[in-house]
């Protein structure tokens, strides 16, 4: 048997004469080198030409132009929202929230599916690889919304992490969603156990996996919180949520619980090494000590925080303290253009109006917040996140020859600094995703028109409700 296995026919792809920033512990770079993967996975990187006499080589790529790095990986979205982006674009999130939540409550599996399939397809096309959607809007009769969602993903070719959210505390109970969109608590537990059951797979090549999701201290019970990290923990999965977005939250906790957002979560189960929490924007010193004692993770949406005037999360202190952090999209009705080459960006950028200015990121630093340190924060990083022997082949070939960067002699100065750069090739667990900086795995244009029309519905139900 063993000796059938070690015979057995594994095509390869070889890519050769690229850069190659590999986002190891050492950030290894190549100005010229070579890799080849074979099956799923990466099996040698390194300087000059590939090793000569590789057998069974399906397809043999010139990179000369390109960097290659790994796939970028997306820590928070909200798939549902690529419909109702365009919309409340003057408001902070809680007026945000209060003005949306009577739309949102109308979704059905139709909306829902094309709207992943948007969200996506966006993502795809600009690099990522590992897609996540942090999902809590459950209407009574809506249909299978995380089947849906699961469904776009597997058909995209995308790897994926559905993190399944939820709510049971609406306005009646002092929180913000209104009374029609949330569940019971018992109705959230179920769900959500149902789905771990249904789609979770922990193995090191899964392409699917899912995360126990409450979606925030105001829209959320104590209890739920609770229970949800006991269950997640019993499940062996990871835990996400919403946290320390706003002062508003800041101080909705203060009011109902007698402490602020990171000393709230602790006392629910809340931190850990299996949890991650989205934005993290006003976050004091004690809050970031509590994350790296606890190694609990970031997701970081630049974009989405800017967008709602929530601040300028303290990442750079968060990476000093030894903070896991990635990037997120966020959803798409706070970030209409729902693709993370922008974070890499945003975040350089905004961080840099902060208190450490200049020195708070450098290229190579968002770099690796978009790819490695995802895959910290997702519980991936030794199946993803990087360029090395043995790691699952997600990665991405970006043309650097072109008019938009040729005259930057640096290539992980050019993809992050300057426009998003086109896609050549994206592998995702070693099968190409994109190819010439177009989808391959589903038309863009019928997805363009699914989801105008299914936003075209939602707001006309919307509307007559």
């Amino acid at each position: 048997m063993a000796a059938s296995a070690a015979h057995e026919y594994v095509e390869r792809i070889v890519i050769e004469n690229c850069s190659i920033a590999t986002v190891d512990a050492d950030d290894t770079e190549y100005a010229s080198g070579h890799i080849v993967v074979a099956g799923n996975r990466i099996e040698s990187i390194g300087a000059g030409r590939a090793p000569e006499g590789l057998e069974n080589v399906v397809r043999r790529i010139d990179g000369t132009g390109h960097l290659v790095t790994p796939g970028l990986i997306n820590t928070h979205h909200h798939f549902y929202q690529w419909i109702t982006r365009g919309l409340a674009t003057d408001h902070n999130l809680f007026d945000w929230l209060v003005a949306l939540y009577p739309t949102w409550a109308h979704i059905d599996e139709p909306m829902v599916r094309a709207a992943a399939q948007g969200s996506l397809a966006m993502m795809a096309r600009g690099g990522v690889t590992t897609a996540m959607d942090h999902h809590y809007v459950f209407p009574q009769g809506s249909g299978d919304l995380s089947g849906a969602i699961i469904g776009a993903a597997r058909d995209m070719g995308v790897r994926f992490t559905l993190a399944r959210g939820s709510m049971d505390r609406s306005v009646k109970d002092g929180g913000l969603p209104p009374d029609f969109a949330v569940e019971t608590l018992d109705g959230a537990l179920a769900g959500t156990e149902a789905t771990i059951d249904a789609h979770h797979d922990a193995s090191f090549d899964s392409m699917t996996q899912v995360a126990a999701a409450p979606c925030s201290p105001f829209s959320i019970s104590t209890e739920l919180l609770r229970q949800g990290a006991e269950l997640a923990r019993g499940k062996g999965v990871r835990m996400h949520t919403h946290g320390s977005e706003t002062v508003e939250e800041e101080k909705f906790c203060h009011e109902l619980f007698g402490m602020g957002p990171t000393d709230y979560f602790e006392s629910t189960g809340w931190l850990g090494e299996d949890v991650w929490m989205a934005h993290c924007v006003h976050m004091n010193d004690s809050d970031i000590a509590a994350f790296a004692r606890t190694g609990t993770g970031v997701a970081h949406c630049p974009s989405s925080n800017a967008r709602l005037a929530a601040g300028i999360a303290r990442v750079p202190d968060m990476l000093a303290a030894g903070v896991p952090v990635g990037l997120g999209v966020d959803g798409t009705a706070s970030n209409e253009s729902g693709e993370l080459h922008t974070e890499l960006r945003n975040a350089l950028l905004i961080n840099r109006l902060g208190a450490h200015r200049e020195k708070a990121l450098n290229a190579r630093q968002a770099l690796r917040l978009g790819t490695y340190g995802g895959a910290q924060v997702l519980g991936r990083a030794d199946q993803i996140g990087s360029l090395e022997p043995g790691k699952l082949a997600d990665l991405v070939l970006w043309k650097l020859d072109t008019l938009a960067h040729a005259s930057i002699a640096d290539p992980v100065t050019a993809l992050v600094f300057g426009a998003a750069a086109p896609v050549t090739l994206s592998l995702v667990n070693g099968k190409p995703v994109v190819e010439d900086n177009h989808l391959i795995t589903a038309d863009e244009d019928a997805i363009a028109r699914a989801t105008r029309d299914e936003a075209r519905r939602l707001a006309q139900i919307a509307a007559g409700a």
